[in-house]
């Protein structure tokens, strides 16, 4: 092939990309059809993360690119067509009234697109809202029923399945659609092998919707709910909202003084956040164990001294980088504690076993002789920076990770060793409700650019993580299991967020902490950039290497 039949070629295989509406549209019309961005992500094949950035200014490329065009194009047409009136039908008043069944607005069905064919040419059992939002549910092995609906990771609310070991609606328009939470009596439950009809098909029933396109979600307050029995109800208007109370009483006191009232909120973090866990813990399946025995690898070993638990924080810096000149950004991890949260924690007393191996039901503190690290030249060594070899003191978290890293999907490394362990039987969700209530008041704070509830927030779970141990500012829980847990869960995230850096192409520099990642590279088409929890911010920008002369 010559030259010029070659560049003949590249012009034939040139095509024009699909246009695609703003930023802002993108998430209007999203938020209008009551999607999450994990819904649009997985019908598109990507990760939340990347519709996120999508959301925020990034743009898609290839077929991607043209698969979320056709879904905005779909999405736009479907809300015009929520607007338009229905245009009545010539000779209306003569015609004879026949039921017809409802059907939804026309969408411009494209390859891959679904299509219901006609009940009179394709006679089939009506699909139920989960069949239709999910339709390998019978055939996906990662789908199960709940015993005991727990809440969505999506939205919060109240979810019968889990996917991949995750609780969540299967139907969207069941994942935060604030018009199902506003009722206030709980539905019945459907008869046995009878799907439930949606909520637009009931009679006298307005079908839901969102916001308006353009419109901020944040404008509407979402409707409180608390759970009742194994079902969710909307929360009484006497019911209250403690952070946000405690907010309006603060401002109340100082008389508008906002850096007065966020100072007082700040001082009393502690013992509140002590009362919107009991507050979150009514109704809990699981009782508290506020002070159990402790083994001595917990207790510190001298007054001042440390125990002997290692957190396996990161302290990593990359020995060398290519010749030149890189831009480097210093990446700041949102709210690395409050995402912690989420971490297996012993329910009662550590019990001490040796020579078991590991159960997942059960989580502690292990001693173990992790394998030896070989990736340190572009990858921190998941252990953290340790100058002694042998064995020690590990947390849950810390073990978790490695047995994952030395699975068959990772293969970075040889399972560690374990000798003995202290553990109890556990569950990831013994503080998600209180995690929830302050990531939502969180969210809330930063779309109403509210810094007082930012800022009181931020001194709730950082300093409920801090004092949980022996500490004399919280005489109320006494874990520091759970305080050793929760910090090596937020070490984790960041290892994960470094790997998933370096997967992706970029070359990690250095993490530091909880929440300090610096990289080369484009990182805005792997992290979304926000103020929210699963966002990143730009801690600064830098330069290192030498010019060539």
């Amino acid at each position: 092939m010559t030259d010029f039949e070659a560049i003949d070629a590249l012009l034939a295989a040139a095509r024009e990309e699909a246009p695609l509406p703003t930023p802002e549209e993108r998430r209007a019309l999203r938020e209008g059809l009551n999607l999450s961005r994990a819904q649009v992500a997985l019908a598109l094949g990507v990760s939340p993360s990347t519709v996120g950035g999508w959301e925020s200014g990034r743009d898609p490329g290839g077929e991607v690119r043209d698969k979320y065009a056709y879904f905005l194009q779909g999405a736009r047409t479907r809300l015009a067509a929520r607007t338009e009136p229905p245009a009545a039908p010539p000779n209306a008043s003569a015609a004879p009234h026949t039921p017809t069944a409802p059907t939804a607005p026309d969408v411009p069905h494209g390859p891959g697109s679904p299509h219901t064919p006609h009940a009179a040419t394709a006679p089939a059992p009506a699909a139920t809202p989960e069949t239709a939002a999910h339709p390998t549910t019978e055939a996906d092995d990662d789908v199960e029923p709940l015993a005991v609906p727990r809440p969505c990771v999506l939205c919060g609310g109240s979810a019968r399945h889990q996917v991949a070991g995750f609780p969540q609606h299967l139907d969207p328009g069941e994942c935060g659609t604030p018009a199902q939470e506003r009722r206030q009596e709980p539905e019945p439950e459907p008869e046995s092998g009878k799907a439930r009809a949606p909520r637009g098909a009931r009679a006298g029933a307005a079908p839901a919707s969102g916001p308006a396109p353009g419109k901020p979600r944040g404008s509407d307050r979402p409707v409180r709910v608390v759970p009742a029995g194994r079902r969710m109800r909307a929360a009484d208007a006497a019911e209250p909202d403690l952070i946000a109370d405690a907010v309006t009483a603060a401002l109340a006191a100082h008389d508008g003084d906002v850096k007065a009232a966020t100072a007082a909120l700040v001082k009393r973090a502690i013992p509140d956040a002590m009362a919107l866990l009991d507050h979150s813990r009514k109704g809990g399946r699981y009782d508290v164990i506020a002070h159990p025995w402790i083994p001595e690898v917990l207790r510190k070993q001298s007054a001042r001294g440390p125990d002997l638990i290692w957190e396996a924080r990161p302290k990593w810096a990359r020995p060398e980088l290519p010749s030149g000149v890189h831009e480097v950004t210093a990446l700041d991890i949102n709210g690395a504690y409050l995402s912690a949260l989420k971490t297996h924690l012993p329910i009662g007393q550590l019990e001490h076993s040796a020579g078991l191996g590991h159960d997942r039901r059960r989580a502690g503190v292990h001693l173990i002789t992790p394998a030896r690290w070989e990736h340190g030249d572009h990858l921190p060594d998941p252990i953290g920076d340790r100058d002694e070899p042998g064995p020690l003191w590990v947390t849950e978290p810390t073990l978790r990770l490695l047995l994952r890293l030395s699975g068959p999907k990772y293969g970075l490394c040889e399972p560690p060793e374990i000798h003995e362990s202290f553990t109890s039987g556990a569950t990831e969700g013994l503080l998600e409700k209180f995690r929830v209530a302050l990531k939502d008041a969180r969210d809330r704070a930063i779309t109403e650019d509210d810094e007082v509830t930012l800022e009181y927030v931020k001194a709730m779970y950082s300093k409920f993580v801090s004092t949980m141990g022996e500490s004399n500012y919280n005489r109320e829980l006494y874990r520091p299991d759970w305080m050793h847990l929760i910090r090596s869960q937020a070490f984790a995230n960041l290892w994960t967020k470094a790997f998933k850096a370096y997967d992706e192409g970029l070359t990690v520099v250095r993490a530091m902490g909880t929440d300090e990642l610096h990289v080369i590279g484009d990182w805005r088409q792997v992290f979304p950039e926000g103020r929210g929890v699963a966002e990143v911010k730009v801690k600064d920008v830098y330069e290192v290497g030498e010019r060539e002369e």
